[in-house]
Protein backbone atom coordinates (compact mmCIF):
# COMPACT_ATOMS: atom_id res chain seq x y z
CA UNK A 1 0.00 0.00 0.00
CA UNK A 2 2.89 2.16 0.65
CA UNK A 3 4.58 3.99 -2.29
CA UNK A 4 7.69 6.17 -2.93
CA UNK A 5 6.58 8.79 -0.25
CA UNK A 6 10.01 11.09 -0.93
CA UNK A 7 8.36 13.96 -1.90
CA UNK A 8 4.80 13.90 0.01
CA UNK A 9 4.32 16.52 2.96
CA UNK A 10 5.03 15.32 5.82
CA UNK A 11 0.94 15.21 7.28
CA UNK A 12 0.48 12.72 4.42
CA UNK A 13 3.42 10.76 5.11
CA UNK A 14 2.89 9.93 8.54
CA UNK A 15 -1.21 9.51 7.52
CA UNK A 16 -0.32 6.74 5.20
CA UNK A 17 2.12 5.23 7.29
CA UNK A 18 0.17 5.19 10.35
CA UNK A 19 -2.70 4.16 7.81
CA UNK A 20 -0.58 1.07 7.20
CA UNK A 21 0.43 -0.03 10.47
CA UNK A 22 -3.36 0.29 11.01
CA UNK A 23 -4.51 -2.03 8.10
CA UNK A 24 -1.96 -4.67 8.96
CA UNK A 25 -2.47 -5.09 12.52
CA UNK A 26 0.75 -3.72 14.01
CA UNK A 27 -1.47 -0.68 15.73
CA UNK A 28 -4.53 -2.83 17.21
CA UNK A 29 -7.86 -1.35 17.53
CA UNK A 30 -8.57 0.64 20.71
CA UNK A 31 -4.86 1.59 20.48
CA UNK A 32 -3.75 4.71 21.84
CA UNK A 33 -1.95 7.03 19.73
CA UNK A 34 0.03 9.86 21.26
CA UNK A 35 0.83 12.98 19.62
CA UNK A 36 4.14 13.68 21.38
CA UNK A 37 5.37 10.15 20.16
CA UNK A 38 4.55 10.29 16.55
CA UNK A 39 6.08 13.71 16.25
CA UNK A 40 9.40 12.54 17.48
CA UNK A 41 9.78 9.17 15.87
CA UNK A 42 9.21 11.14 12.58
CA UNK A 43 11.55 14.94 13.85
CA UNK A 44 8.75 16.70 13.08
CA UNK A 45 6.38 19.29 14.86
CA UNK A 46 3.11 18.77 16.01
CA UNK A 47 1.50 20.47 13.01
CA UNK A 48 1.59 17.80 10.40
CA UNK A 49 1.17 15.29 13.12
CA UNK A 50 -2.18 16.48 13.84
CA UNK A 51 -3.18 17.26 10.05
CA UNK A 52 -2.26 13.12 9.38
CA UNK A 53 -4.54 12.23 12.52
CA UNK A 54 -7.48 14.71 11.18
CA UNK A 55 -7.07 12.73 7.68
CA UNK A 56 -7.07 9.58 9.82
CA UNK A 57 -10.24 10.27 11.55
CA UNK A 58 -12.23 11.57 8.76
CA UNK A 59 -11.27 7.70 7.06
CA UNK A 60 -12.94 6.25 10.14
CA UNK A 61 -9.69 5.00 11.40
CA UNK A 62 -8.88 7.19 14.08
CA UNK A 63 -11.20 8.61 16.63
CA UNK A 64 -10.66 11.05 19.13
CA UNK A 65 -12.18 11.28 22.70
CA UNK A 66 -11.83 13.93 25.93
CA UNK A 67 -10.78 11.34 28.08
CA UNK A 68 -8.61 9.17 26.35
CA UNK A 69 -7.31 10.96 23.01
CA UNK A 70 -6.81 9.44 20.02
CA UNK A 71 -7.01 6.03 19.31
CA UNK A 72 -7.42 3.43 16.96
CA UNK A 73 -10.87 2.63 15.81
CA UNK A 74 -12.55 -0.23 17.00
CA UNK A 75 -13.91 -3.34 15.13
CA UNK A 76 -17.59 -3.68 14.86
CA UNK A 77 -19.83 -4.76 13.41
CA UNK A 78 -21.72 -2.06 12.09
CA UNK A 79 -19.12 -0.92 9.84
CA UNK A 80 -18.65 -5.03 8.67
CA UNK A 81 -22.57 -4.49 7.38
CA UNK A 82 -21.59 -0.57 5.67
CA UNK A 83 -18.65 -1.85 3.98
CA UNK A 84 -19.96 -4.99 2.32
CA UNK A 85 -23.45 -3.32 1.58
CA UNK A 86 -21.13 -1.00 -0.20
CA UNK A 87 -18.90 -3.62 -1.77
CA UNK A 88 -21.74 -5.61 -3.17
CA UNK A 89 -23.59 -1.81 -4.41
CA UNK A 90 -20.09 -0.29 -6.12
CA UNK A 91 -18.06 -3.71 -7.24
CA UNK A 92 -20.80 -5.15 -9.49
CA UNK A 93 -21.68 -1.86 -11.44
CA UNK A 94 -17.28 -2.08 -12.09
CA UNK A 95 -17.24 -5.65 -13.03
CA UNK A 96 -20.25 -5.21 -15.27
CA UNK A 97 -18.84 -2.13 -16.83
CA UNK A 98 -15.46 -3.32 -16.99
CA UNK A 99 -16.65 -6.40 -19.14
CA UNK A 100 -17.17 -4.69 -21.53
CA UNK A 101 -13.96 -3.39 -22.32
CA UNK A 102 -12.27 -6.44 -20.70
CA UNK A 103 -8.36 -7.34 -22.15
CA UNK A 104 -6.64 -10.39 -22.04
CA UNK A 105 -3.96 -8.81 -19.43
CA UNK A 106 -6.50 -7.82 -16.95
CA UNK A 107 -8.52 -11.36 -17.37
CA UNK A 108 -4.06 -12.77 -16.87
CA UNK A 109 -3.78 -10.78 -14.00
CA UNK A 110 -6.58 -12.17 -12.41
CA UNK A 111 -5.83 -15.48 -12.88
CA UNK A 112 -2.07 -14.47 -11.81
CA UNK A 113 -3.61 -13.50 -8.41
CA UNK A 114 -5.51 -16.50 -7.76
CA UNK A 115 -2.20 -18.29 -8.13
CA UNK A 116 -0.80 -16.16 -5.76
CA UNK A 117 -3.48 -16.34 -3.05
CA UNK A 118 -3.10 -20.75 -3.02
CA UNK A 119 0.32 -20.02 -2.49
CA UNK A 120 -0.23 -17.30 0.08
CA UNK A 121 1.71 -18.71 3.58
CA UNK A 122 -0.39 -16.26 5.65
CA UNK A 123 -2.87 -13.61 5.97
CA UNK A 124 -1.58 -10.91 4.59
CA UNK A 125 -0.62 -12.70 1.12
CA UNK A 126 -3.80 -13.70 0.71
CA UNK A 127 -5.16 -10.28 1.14
CA UNK A 128 -2.68 -8.52 -1.27
CA UNK A 129 -3.86 -11.76 -3.86
CA UNK A 130 -7.48 -10.77 -3.17
CA UNK A 131 -7.12 -7.44 -4.16
CA UNK A 132 -5.57 -7.95 -6.97
CA UNK A 133 -7.82 -10.54 -8.33
CA UNK A 134 -10.71 -7.85 -7.72
CA UNK A 135 -8.82 -4.86 -8.78
CA UNK A 136 -7.37 -6.90 -11.94
CA UNK A 137 -11.29 -7.12 -12.79
CA UNK A 138 -12.52 -3.94 -12.48
CA UNK A 139 -9.67 -1.60 -13.69
CA UNK A 140 -10.85 -1.59 -17.24
CA UNK A 141 -14.70 -0.20 -16.01
CA UNK A 142 -12.51 3.30 -16.75
CA UNK A 143 -14.64 5.00 -13.73
CA UNK A 144 -11.53 6.22 -11.48
CA UNK A 145 -13.69 7.75 -8.78
CA UNK A 146 -15.70 4.02 -8.85
CA UNK A 147 -12.53 2.61 -8.76
CA UNK A 148 -10.76 4.68 -5.75
CA UNK A 149 -13.79 3.84 -3.47
CA UNK A 150 -13.75 0.44 -4.36
CA UNK A 151 -9.78 0.46 -3.86
CA UNK A 152 -10.69 2.06 -0.08
CA UNK A 153 -13.37 -0.50 0.87
CA UNK A 154 -11.08 -2.98 0.55
CA UNK A 155 -8.55 -1.46 2.56
CA UNK A 156 -10.82 -0.99 5.37
CA UNK A 157 -12.29 -4.68 4.56
CA UNK A 158 -8.10 -5.94 4.92
CA UNK A 159 -7.80 -4.45 8.43
CA UNK A 160 -11.12 -5.94 9.77
CA UNK A 161 -10.05 -9.42 8.56
CA UNK A 162 -6.60 -9.11 10.37
CA UNK A 163 -7.73 -7.49 13.27
CA UNK A 164 -10.14 -9.94 13.76
CA UNK A 165 -8.80 -13.29 12.60
CA UNK A 166 -6.05 -15.13 14.71
CA UNK A 167 -3.54 -15.82 12.72
CA UNK A 168 -4.04 -20.17 13.65
CA UNK A 169 -7.74 -19.65 12.27
CA UNK A 170 -6.76 -18.31 8.89
CA UNK A 171 -8.27 -20.31 5.95
CA UNK A 172 -8.26 -19.10 2.06
CA UNK A 173 -11.61 -20.01 1.34
CA UNK A 174 -12.20 -17.88 -1.46
CA UNK A 175 -10.19 -19.18 -4.61
CA UNK A 176 -12.74 -21.70 -5.70
CA UNK A 177 -15.09 -18.51 -5.85
CA UNK A 178 -12.33 -16.49 -8.00
CA UNK A 179 -12.19 -19.42 -10.68
CA UNK A 180 -16.06 -19.40 -11.00
CA UNK A 181 -16.13 -15.64 -11.19
CA UNK A 182 -13.07 -15.63 -13.48
CA UNK A 183 -15.02 -17.87 -15.63
CA UNK A 184 -17.88 -15.94 -15.97
CA UNK A 185 -16.24 -13.05 -16.59
CA UNK A 186 -13.73 -15.01 -19.64
CA UNK A 187 -17.60 -16.54 -21.55
CA UNK A 188 -18.82 -12.88 -21.31
CA UNK A 189 -21.57 -13.50 -19.01
CA UNK A 190 -21.89 -10.66 -17.47
CA UNK A 191 -25.62 -11.01 -14.97
CA UNK A 192 -24.01 -14.58 -13.88
CA UNK A 193 -19.99 -13.04 -13.08
CA UNK A 194 -22.31 -9.65 -11.21
CA UNK A 195 -24.24 -12.16 -9.21
CA UNK A 196 -21.28 -14.80 -8.17
CA UNK A 197 -19.56 -11.33 -7.55
CA UNK A 198 -22.27 -10.29 -4.63
CA UNK A 199 -22.77 -13.57 -3.17
CA UNK A 200 -18.87 -13.72 -2.71
CA UNK A 201 -18.88 -10.41 -1.01
CA UNK A 202 -21.70 -11.37 1.04
CA UNK A 203 -20.43 -14.79 2.44
CA UNK A 204 -17.63 -12.39 3.00
CA UNK A 205 -19.55 -10.58 5.38
CA UNK A 206 -20.49 -13.66 7.52
CA UNK A 207 -16.85 -14.21 7.55
CA UNK A 208 -15.86 -11.07 9.37
CA UNK A 209 -18.98 -11.09 11.44
CA UNK A 210 -18.08 -14.14 13.18
CA UNK A 211 -14.48 -13.15 13.23
CA UNK A 212 -15.76 -10.58 15.38
CA UNK A 213 -17.93 -11.58 17.68
CA UNK A 214 -15.26 -14.56 18.33
CA UNK A 215 -12.86 -12.01 18.96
Amino acid sequence: MLDDLSNLPWSEKIARILKERIVNGTLKADARVLQDAIAKEFGTSHIPVREAFRQLQSEGLLVATARKGVQVAPLDLASVVEITMMREALEPLALAGAMKRMTNESLALAKAAIAASEKAKNMRDWEEANRRFHMALYEPCGMPILLNSIRELHVARTRYMIGATHAEDWDPTSSADHVEILLAVRFGEVARACELLKKHIGESRTVLVKAIIET
